[in-house]
């Protein structure tokens, strides 16, 4: 356990050692040399089981965060008590065990005292308090707990972890069943989720439910927040200083995430997160400010960006980074994704509270005055604005959706009339102005050359139609300019302001199976879509990134955007093969 964050995503790490050697870690591992391990997901869950096979026995891991005690379907994640818990049990023989304790508050500023208690460890550091509970007698030493015990076929021991702040009072530790009776009911409560949100069949089927269950991974339960990744400061390159956390919620990324689970999403989950932003956001767009691109998970605001210094990187790559500065920059491309979800989930949406019908109709007014002024763009260049096209896009997208969602808005005639005269306004000038007749394609911005892998939403949000001659040269030319050995695409080859190279993205080559689908080409279709899933690790975790000449996986880690694309591409090439 190289990772964990209580009791958010966004909190500072528990253990740390993904980052940093001296960074914090918790091990349950054999000692034998020779063994051997395999993993799986149980059945539509995020309950991890680690099989061990050594020279003379068989251990299995069954890890877990737990999940309430009576949590079942839509009501995943509401009380879940920010607690791991960790089971290993020989089922086979008998196996020599290490077990290390070593928490590293604070992303390893902080080295704990560790006390013994009944039933378990007490670390003290800092403004925390961490509790390890356990029934193993663990030997205490420069802040570390650890044991080496044998385990015997039939015999198992438990453990779980909490973080407390310093002044909670009492801690109490968990005991050996209460540990194994969570994890039951967790998997348990993983079905009953998935259960009501896996009806999706066709190509990659058990990838695509599987990414569903990764996403809802992903989100914040508690405000309906959905996280880009749980993780920070993994490079988009090694070496490459393109180190960014991840942990936060994108308003795109969220609203992208909701559609990617729309088959089967009730009206709480959908009227969570449309409040969560509009209560987030507050009066921003009252008060004439952009709406933020991006949120902590309980709706805060300020995600100012420093480094820490202390830490050396993933493969020495730094700097490491908390917070993100693109929290203030000005990305018009949020109004569409924030409205295009809202169609999506048009009929989960009529109880709808006053003041978040108030905030959608507040984001189609806002891309309706705003679309002509130039942005960061969707992918955070830290440039000069631009006149970008995907920008432009998504404002016609917002303006297009808050027209057909007009009555749900109680929007008066008059505001529709002028919704209605921007997008045409709009779509004018992509059409004029986001074309290159020397390139044969839409480009990345207005009287632009280069090539942007996002402007293959102009089909897949119904732009264009599929039979239009420039979008099909659009697609023709982007696979051929922005593809690399593999087939897989970068999302664009120009300069963004970063002295560094990076990896290809893999949702751009989702969207590029995405948009041959919708174009009737199902075969390219089918060939990117296999080769873009191709890259799911062995747990079917998909990164953001992946290394052009090592195939390595990059990026933070799961990235949401990827389960999202391959989710939706692959529901775009079954919808056209049932045509």
């Amino acid at each position: 356990m190289d990772w964990l964050c209580l009791p958010r995503f966004d909190s500072p790490a528990l253990f740390a050692r993904l980052l940093d050697h001296e960074a914090g870690h918790f091990v349950i591992a054999p000692t034998e040399p020779g063994s051997s391990s395999t993993w799986r997901y149980l059945e539509s869950s995020l309950v991890l089981e680690t099989t061990w096979t050594t020279p003379k026995g068989k251990v299995v891991t069954t890890d877990a965060l737990a999940l309430g005690n009576r949590e079942r379907g839509h009501d995943l994640g509401q009380t879940s008590p920010g607690v791991l818990l960790r089971q290993v049990e020989c089922v086979e023989g008998t196996v020599p065990l290490e077990i290390a304790f070593v928490p590293r508050p604070e992303y390893g500023l902080v080295h704990p005292r560790l006390r013994t208690a009944p039933g378990g460890v007490v670390a003290h550091g800092g403004a925390t308090v961490i509790v390890l509970s356990t029934d193993l007698d663990l030997q205490l030493k420069n802040g570390q707990a650890r044991a080496k015990v044998d385990l015997h076929a039939g015999e198992s021991a438990c453990f779980a972890v909490e973080q407390h702040s310093v002044w909670s009072g009492e801690v109490k530790t968990w005991g050996q069943r209460k540990i194994r009776n969570r994890l039951g009911r967790t998997s348990a409560s993983w079905r009953s989720w998935s259960q009501l949100h896996q009806r999706y069949d066709g190509p990659l089927r058990e990838l695509v439910h599987h990414s569903g269950v990764v996403l809802q991974g992903l989100t914040f339960a508690p405000s309906g927040a959905v996280v880009a990744a749980p993780t920070t400061s993994l490079p988009e390159g090694v070496g490459s200083g393109r180190t960014w956390d991840y942990r936060y919620a994108w308003v795109r990324d969220a609203s992208m995430t909701l559609q990617a689970l729309f088959i089967s999403a009730c009206p709480e989950e959908a009227g969570r997160f449309f409040s969560y932003l509009a209560t987030a956001s507050a009066t921003q767009l009252d008060r004439g400010l952009d709406l933020q691109i991006m949120f902590g998970i309980g709706g805060e605001r300020d995600l100012s960006e420093r480094e820490l210094t202390h830490l050396s990187g993933w493969r020495n790559s730094s700097p490491v980074r908390v917070g993100n500065g693109a929290w203030s920059q000005r990305q018009l491309d949020v109004y569409g994704a924030l409205m295009d979800s809202a169609f999506t989930l048009r009929d989960q949406l009529h109880n709808l509270a006053p003041e978040t019908r108030m905030f959608l109709g507040s984001v189609v007014d806002v891309a309706a005055s705003r679309w002509k002024e130039k942005d960061q763009g969707i992918w955070e260049m830290r440039g000069e604005a631009r006149s970008y096209l995907h920008s432009k896009l998504m404002c016609w997208v917002a303006l297009e959706r808050g027209v057909a969602l007009a009555e749900l808005l109680d929007a008066t005639a008059d505001r529709v009339l002028g919704w209605e005269r921007a997008r045409d306004a709009v779509r004018e000038a992509i059409l004029t102005q986001g074309w290159n007749e020397e390139v044969g394609s839409f480009t990345q911005s207005f009287g632009s050359e280069d090539l942007d892998a996002s402007v293959l939403l102009m089909v897949i949000v119904g732009f264009l139609p599929p039979t239009d001659p420039r979008a099909l040269s659009t697609i023709d030319t982007i696979e051929r300019g922005l593809s690399d050995q593999r087939g897989l695409l970068f999302r664009y080859l120009g300069d963004d302001g970063i002295d560094s190279s990076e990896g290809t993205f893999l949702l751009c080559t989702f969207w590029l199976a995405h948009a041959l689908a919708v174009t009737g080409q199902l075969d390219r279709a089918e060939a990117s879509l296999h080769r873009a899933a191709g890259y799911a690790t062995d747990l079917g975790l998909f990164s953001e990134q992946i290394d052009p000449d090592t195939g390595d996986l990059l990026g933070n880690f799961p990235q949401a955007f990827s389960h999202i694309g391959l989710v939706n591409a692959a529901q775009a090439l079954a919808e056209a093969r049932a045509r």
